[in-house]
């Protein structure tokens, strides 16, 4: 669905480019996750992708087309989410819907029942400029989804957001990727990309680091252990090679005598490896 080689971009009086040289593939179905710090380039290819940056250098392809063959009914095959939502605030959340929805040159998902799914019904007659940051960008999430895109853009999705809401926007990316859209999403939360991806990709200064799966690479970067916590007087915690486990003399006792407290694998964390393969932190 996206092909990206050699894609490089530079910013009008800037020197250092902003995406320097990078190349990869995303087939359909799958959620494909930009990871980095704020500057890194991933909300730059991102608008490469959608048409907002202009004189890129590499060549890109979307749903089997060269990118700048595409007229403007490439709108109707893709939705953006963008990290800053934007919206007419002097109109309410359904007629901002009702606005953009016409612009399409395809059916449109019924409003309201996109609202309902994202907590959001019961303020459909409110002025957005009424709404905080988390409403609207639960506003800015219906608006990517509602005339049924392939592609589908999403720029920090569950900014601003409280556990709740960054679960029901998180699910309904997910209901996307089952019902066979492809997902460009950049984050710099690495629970997200987790949870979500297929495959994430590390970028910095411009430039890709690694492309893979979140659990190969956490498989990959973790250490093959298991880590055992027990009361015994006191907390206490001892540490077991998992290649063997069920035949370890030692491991087997405390499960047997001791008042086990927790069990779990020692396995590396998405931010543990961003920072061991790039040499910096997300934030």
């Amino acid at each position: 669905m996206i092909s990206v080689s050699n894609l490089a971009y530079t910013y009008p009086k800037s020197v250092a480019p902003a995406v320097d040289n990078i190349s990869f593939e995303i087939p359909q179905g799958e959620i494909f996750g930009f990871l980095g710090p704020s500057g890194a380039g991933k909300s730059t290819t991102q608008k490469i992708l959608i048409r907002l940056l202009r004189g890129y250098q590499g060549d890109i392809q979307l749903m089997g087309k060269h990118l700048e063959e595409w007229d403007k009914s490439f709108y109707n095959h893709i939705g953006v989410g963008f990290e800053l939502p934007n919206h007419f605030g002097k109109l309410t959340a359904l007629e901002n819907l009702r606005f953009f929805g016409a612009f399409y040159d395809r059916p449109v998902r019924d409003p309201m029942e996109l609202l309902n799914r994202v907590g959001l019904e019961e303020h459909a007659d409110k002025r957005v400029s009424d709404f905080s940051k988390g409403m609207k960008m639960r506003l800015n999430f219906v608006r990517a989804i509602m005339h049924n895109p392939e592609l589908l853009f999403f720029d920090e999705p569950t900014s601003g957001l409280d556990p709740v809401n960054a679960r029901r926007i998180k699910d309904l990316i997910l209901e996307q990727r089952t019902a066979g859209k492809t997902i460009f999403l950049t984050t710099h939360v690495m629970h997200d990309a987790d949870e979500l991806c297929n495959r994430i990709a590390f970028i910095v200064n411009g430039k890709i680091a690694l492309i893979d799966s979140p659990k190969k690479l956490k498989l990959q970067y973790g250490r093959r252990q298991v880590r055992v916590e027990y009361l015994n007087g006191a907390v206490r915690e001892e540490a077991f090679p998992l290649d063997g486990i069920g035949n370890n003399a030692g491991f087997l006792r405390i499960l047997q005598e001791e008042d086990v407290q927790t069990i779990h694998t020692e396995e590396a964390t998405l931010d543990d490896i961003f920072i061991k393969v790039t040499g910096t932190s997300l934030h």
